[in-house]
């Protein structure tokens, strides 16, 4: 059976980015451009690069035009709790914290609803940008109860936290709940992060709690979207 055009110009592009022929950050022709040299219509070509943007082989930037995304990505567990430092040791890559602020303070009507805490109950609050060979593509915002977590440092932020807070404080951290969404990058995103071109980040939202149940972290994980996938593992359950 003939394959369809659309199909046949997804499946020649992301072979080509897979082998390395096209590399992260090429332009792809034009709609008109791939429209003339497959002799189809701008809509089976529109259609061919859909499939290539949901299934993360490109980017498209309104007015610009698609680029080639790099496939190489770090995988990062949806289910269970990793530290950076853990991640970055698995991977077995360069990586840097850069601590941007580290202070105690009210929480705040938005963070109190977050943390389930009156406004006026003092936080910690860490910002961190996070950096794999060379780029800054992640931005950590992480907001502890200060009854719970009374001291923190840069020093102690450019380090693993999960480590001060397990192995110092003597804390039990049990399980998240994680909420996953795309959104449009902030000015803080683009000064703290090296995010090129890219008008959209995945925000991935912790909210962390204690072997006791005690909802004590909330953090605010910002990556940029064209280096990490998020895997699960799911088995189907017969009914």
């Amino acid at each position: 059976m003939r394959e369809n055009k659309y199909l046949q110009i997804y499946n020649e592009y992301s072979n080509q980015i897979l082998s390395g022929q096209l590399v992260p950050g090429t332009k792809l022709p034009s709609e008109s451009e791939l429209a003339e040299a497959y002799s189809t219509s701008r809509e089976t070509v529109r259609k061919a690069l859909n499939l290539l943007f949901r299934e993360g082989y490109i980017h498209k930037i309104k007015g610009r035009g698609s680029f080639v995304l790099d496939m190489t990505r770090m995988d990062f567990p949806v289910t269970g709790l990793i530290s950076f430092k853990e991640m970055a040791d698995t991977l077995g890559t360069a990586s840097r914290t850069l601590v941007e602020r580290t202070i105690s303070e009210p929480a705040g009507s938005a963070l109190a609803r977050h943390l389930q805490i009156p406004p006026e109950t003092l936080v910690w609050k860490v910002i961190r940008a996070r950096e794999i060979e060379g780029d800054r593509i992640i931005l950590d915002k992480d907001y502890f109860r200060a009854d719970i977590v009374p001291f923190l440092s840069e020093e102690i932020a450019e380090g693993s936290l999960y480590d001060y807070l397990e192995q110092e404080l003597g804390l039990k951290i049990s399980y998240a709940k994680k909420l996953i969404s795309v959104e449009p990058s902030t000015e803080e995103d683009h000064r703290l992060l090296d995010l090129k071109s890219y008008t959209h980040i995945v925000v991935v939202r912790n909210y962390v709690y204690l072997e006791n149940t005690v909802l004590f972290q909330y953090t605010e994980s910002r990556h940029r979207l064209d280096k990490f996938q998020f895997v699960d593992f799911a088995r189907r359950v017969k009914r």
